[in-house]
């Protein structure tokens, strides 16, 4: 796991206190200086998947003082190497840190993929456009240049956390920001599919119009690969492919077939789209609650364990209904 610097700037008076709240077995080194009156600075190297449980010690104590402020950095290297820091609880089971970064660095993170910009907007339109003409093209090399932008992972992500945390202001704002890319993805296409000769019967094409067990178990591993790829701190590009082939290939299909009165085929591709999505976030959530990404304070946990059971719920029942229609449309002649 990657390092990570702690800054914390603290009343002077108050350092002392600070170093009794922290657990000298998280920490690799630390520094501290005065920086003004009455005020210092506190710097910690810690190991990624210890900065939760400093952090939120330190949020407990201090956060009435003024001045108070704590600031997570990443850290490239560091000369000499720290030594690795064993925990005299491990042998009894306890102390153990998750391996993952810590919730506010998560936060972070993904929160921010969540805010509806321009910018966003520009790469749901310019990976629909990339995906259908791929799509048209059946040339699975394009298609995956429009999986790496996969702008609709970041909304996807934070609304698995939003729903772990009993965030309903993320919440909406996921839920909005999933609402306006696919509603974007579905005008592109739609114009593509419009101003363009379009071959219903492609093989890349074809292929997400059917829906069958396989795509569902896709989907869940693309929710898996997500959460797992942010919680650990690696790049997303390193399974956008996976989450994106789960989300935007076959709407954009959608798109194209409605253009083209190819309504049929058009609700396959639908329901594959509405299979995925739903696996990914069920999948999300799951894989955040195993993680044990969950709220600091007591009464938000209460807030949260509501929220997330309703969140499975809802997800497990309509993931429920469209195997049953996936079944029917099997079935039918």
């Amino acid at each position: 796991m990657a390092l990570r610097l702690i800054e914390i700037v603290i009343p002077s008076g108050s350092v002392d206190d600070l170093f009794d709240q922290c657990d000298d077995e998280h920490i690799l080194d630390r520094w501290a200086q005065p920086i003004g009156d009455d005020t210092s600075l506190i710097r910690m190297l810690v190991n990624a998947e210890k900065t939760e449980a400093l952090m939120d010690p330190l949020q407990d104590h201090f956060s009435s003082l003024q001045p108070f402020r704590v600031m997570l950095l990443p850290v490239e290297a560091t000369l000499p190497r720290p030594k690795p820091v064993e925990s005299t609880k491990r042998s009894n089971g306890e102390g153990n840190s998750p391996e993952r970064i810590g919730r506010e660095e998560l936060y972070a993170d993904i929160a921010e993929s969540a805010e509806l910009s321009r910018v966003f907007a520009a790469e749901v339109v310019i990976a629909t456009l990339v995906a259908a003409v791929g799509l048209m093209r059946n040339d699975t090399a394009i298609i995956i240049g429009a999986m790496v932008i996969a702008p609709l992972l970041g909304p996807n992500m934070s609304l698995c956390l939003a729903t772990t945390l009993g965030d309903w202001n993320l919440v909406f704002k996921s839920l909005r920001t999933n609402a306006v890319g696919l509603s974007i993805a579905l005008v592109a296409s739609l114009v593509v599919g419009v101003c363009f000769a379009i071959d219903p019967n492609g093989d890349a094409i074809r292929s997400r119009t059917e829906v069958g067990m396989g795509d569902i178990v896709l989907a869940l591993a693309s929710g898996c690969a997500g959460v797992l790829a942010f919680t650990t701190g690696a790049p997303s590009a390193l399974v956008g492919v996976m989450v994106a082939v789960a989300l935007l290939p076959p709407f954009a299909v959608f798109g194209l077939l409605l253009a083209v009165g190819e309504f049929d085929s058009a609700k396959g591709a639908l329901l594959l789209t509405a299979t995925n999505v739903i696996c990914v976030n069920l999948a999300g959530v799951l894989t955040f609650l195993a993680q044990g990404v969950g709220p600091r304070t007591w009464w938000e946990t209460e807030r949260a364990k509501k929220a997330t059971r309703l969140a499975i719920l809802t997800w497990v029942v309509l993931l429920g209904i469209l195997v049953v229609l996936i079944h029917l449309a099997t079935d039918a002649p």
